[in-house]
């Protein structure tokens, strides 16, 4: 039995280029949300977060074991290139192309469609969020000594 899905993804850029993120959704067919989640990119531009996004919530989709995905993004431009209506013509977003093109070809069906920004809420909202993260501190290391610890006696 083919087990469908629906992609939302979103990325966006604060400047361009700029602080970027990603948000992906991925749901059953009846929206019930399988995997969700929101991660801050580094520095790119508004397309490249669009392709990262795409990328992301593929590869999220194919670990979930989905064969049949509608993918609803809120970019005309990334839904056209990747439906072939528009080539793409800037050199850096080539390899993101190709990738994207390859991981959708995993599905046994895959189809694009462009949404209004009001349908995709939930992955630019997950996006946002990442966006406006503080930096968090690094986590301590569980193997490092603990100062507070008496050190051990070594004679």
């Amino acid at each position: 039995m083919m087990r469908t899905g629906i992609l939302h993804a979103d990325g966006a850029a604060r400047g361009n280029p700029g602080p970027a993120a990603i948000g992906v959704v991925v749901t059953d067919s009846d929206g019930a949300e399988l995997k969700a989640f929101g991660e801050a990119i580094g520095v790119a531009t508004n397309n490249v977060a669009e392709y990262r996004a795409l990328i992301a919530g593929l590869q999220a989709a194919r670990d979930l074991g989905i064969d049949s995905l509608r993918v609803r993004l809120d970019s005309e431009l990334l839904v056209r290139q990747m439906t072939g209506a528009y080539r793409v013509k800037s050199a850096h977003l080539k390899p993101l192309h190709e990738l994207a093109r390859t991981l959708a070809s995993t599905f046994a069906d895959v189809r694009f469609e462009h949404v209004p920004r009001s349908e995709n809420a939930r992955a630019d909202a997950l996006c946002n969020q990442a966006l406006d993260a503080p930096e968090r501190e690094a986590a301590p290391d569980p193997h490092a000594p603990d100062e507070a610890a008496p050190h051990p006696r070594l004679f």
